[in-house]
């Protein structure tokens, strides 16, 4: 066992330590704006710069998006860094999609403080004194925790601490807003209290689930008659998809992801059922349905993942329901659960494998039955098998364009989504070749998120092709990402499924339409106009060229597709909905 360190040898800005902080805990990129004073952590990025990368972003909003997708897709918290007003007012899509999908990610903020006039007519402050507006209440609301370190000693910990937070547990957001004076600081080997090195705060992996309880599960699962894993997001944040395929490979057992966990298992694998639940395939539905045994790993259960709670999907008066969730909160939350396992989804799914090894697992002959029974279920109920894939219809059909889709794409490809109609087609038509290949907004559902999040993917995986999937009212709401990517060299492909329409809104009003229709608006020449490549395609033969010429173009690249408004949400959702 190693001794502490100290942090120091020597005295130090804050802004410095702040730094030293970070790439000890292994942070690699930030993203946000210099404003106010947070214009003097970004001084002290420019000595860091060959291990930390900082990435400009035209608005709060997409550095906030992109620091949760990082978090997410790295397991590290993603730094979003900027001035306090604007990260609260502009940020808050990729803070709240971290709060509610628990990805590990910091804000790096300041008070604009104005000390020694904090008691005088405000501009901008954020202390919460005599007419200023409330930075730390504001932001506790939104994040797991939020800090506000007055002095250097204090700013240096609580970002040790932020970080300890971010990553503890069910993971999320922590807010840390450094006072002035916090700012002004040094710090070094004498202050007071002590700093030390960073590691020790990094909190470790924890299976706090008894091994007597995996082995009951374990004994449940293989004496199951149809037993059905149903997978969410938190395999993804835990980066267990591997287990999760051992597991399943182990029983026999067919996985089906919720909406959320949409790419945590490989969809050609042959156990795989796609998405079940509200925008479900009706294979996955249907065995879901007809499960004895229903092991849910790494999902809180929400409506829009469980049919609005149909029993005729999940019913706990006549199915075995265990859970799995690194947080005690999220387990017999929408049902009551037979048996629950604590802990990171890693963990445990390897402790069942363990376990199952141990007891035997499932006789040959029996698990032989269940994956002939799978094969010919999707032979008789469709199985990523639409015949508008083959339209030749235009406008386009959105089934065709995500059958193009996957003809393009090599297996190594990531998707990144929007919200709207265009992520329900996504989630339904979309058949993800690998584990880890796709990733959208899982919890709240916000329109702007999937080029930003695209931006990340191709960072962090420069060789592997990354496609933004939008609609167009959601490209409108992130069209300054393709200024983010031509100046920081970054070519991502974005594709635009263009309706003219907030789609899902539209279709929702029948025969009251309003504030849904939008202007028609030629995305390809405005991304030619910005200095990337644009692509128009009005016809399903264009589709296939247009899309290789933008991924081998290694630019940033639009393909504006003109679909149509005759494919609707009702068209992919389940009959177990009540509507």
């Amino acid at each position: 066992m190693q001794i502490v360190k100290k942090l120091l040898t020597q005295e130090v800005s804050v802004p410095e330590a702040i730094f030293l902080v970070l790439e000890e805990a292994g942070i690699d990129m930030i993203f946000g704006i210099p404003g106010g004073r947070s214009q003097e952590l970004f001084n002290a990025l420019y000595n860091h710069r060959d291990k930390i990368r900082p990435v400009t972003v035209r608005h709060e909003s997409l550095a906030g998006v992109m620091a949760e997708a990082y978090g997410r897709l790295t397991g590290k918290p993603g730094v979003a860094m900027g001035q306090g007003l604007f990260m609260l007012s502009n940020a808050l899509l990729g803070v709240l999609e971290a709060h509610l999908g628990c990805s590990p990610m910091l804000i790096l903020s300041d008070l604009s403080d104005n000390a020694p006039f904090s008691y005088h007519g405000p501009y901008q402050a954020g202390t919460g004194e005599y007419g200023n507006w409330d930075a730390k209440r504001s932001f506790s609301g939104v994040t797991k925790m939020t800090l506000l370190p007055g002095n250097g000693v204090e700013a240096v910990q609580g970002l040790q601490l932020a970080i300890k937070h971010a990553l503890a547990g069910e993971r999320g957001p922590v807010a840390l807003l450094f006072h002035g004076r916090a700012l002004d600081a040094k710090v070094g080997p004498q202050s007071i209290p002590q700093l030390y090195s960073t590691q020790p705060y990094l909190p470790t992996k924890e299976c706090l689930a008894p091994l007597e309880e995996v082995e009951k599960v374990a004994r449940l699962l293989i004496s199951a008659k149809r037993p059905v894993i149903f997978a969410g997001n938190g395999v993804r944040v835990s980066q267990a998809y591997q287990k999760l395929q051992e597991l399943a490979e182990k029983l026999a057992c067919p996985v089906a992801t919720t909406a959320a966990g949409k790419g945590v298992f490989n969809e050609r694998h042959a156990l795989a059922l796609g998405v079940a639940g509200n925008f479900g395939l009706p294979i996955a539905n249907h065995m879901v349905g007809q499960a004895d045994v229903v092991l849910v790993v790494g999902s809180k259960l929400s409506p829009t993942v469980t049919c609005k709670e149909n029993p005729e999907f999940i019913d706990p008066q006549r199915q075995i329901l265990i859970q799995l969730d690194i947080e005690p909160r999220n387990v017999s939350w929408t049902f009551p659960c037979h048996l629950t396992l604590i802990g990171d989804a890693g963990l445990v799914l390897d402790e069942l494998v363990r376990s199952i090894e141990r007891l035997g697992g499932v006789k040959a002959n029996a698990a032989a039955r269940r994956r002939e029974e799978i094969s010919q279920l999707k032979q008789k109920m469709g199985f990523f098998d639409f015949p508008e894939s083959t339209s030749q219809e235009t406008p386009i059909r959105p089934q065709r364009v995500i059958a193009e889709l996957n003809k393009a794409l090599s297996d190594e490809a990531i998707i990144t989504c929007d919200a709207g109609e265009n992520r329900l087609f996504m989630i339904h038509f979309y058949q993800c070749p690998r584990a880890g290949c796709f990733l959208a907004p899982v919890s709240t559902g916000g329109m702007g998120y999937a080029v930003p999040a695209g931006l990340v993917a191709k960072l962090l995986y420069p060789q592997r092709p990354v496609v933004a999937v939008c609609g167009d009212g959601g490209f409108s709401m992130s069209l300054f990402g393709l200024l983010t990517a031509r100046d920081e060299d970054i070519p991502l492909t974005i594709l635009v499924l263009n309706n003219s329409h907030f789609g899902w809104v539209r279709h929702n009003q029948a025969d009251r339409p309003i504030c849904s229709q939008l202007g028609q608006t030629n995305f390809a020449d405005i991304a030619r106009a910005m200095g990337c490549e644009g692509f128009r395609v009005e016809k399903p033969q264009e589709i296939q060229t247009a899309l290789t010429a933008a991924l081998e173009s290694k630019r940033p690249a639009v393909v504006d597709v003109v679909t149509t408004m005759n494919t609707s949400f009702r068209d992919v959702t389940s009959a177990l909905v009540k509507r």
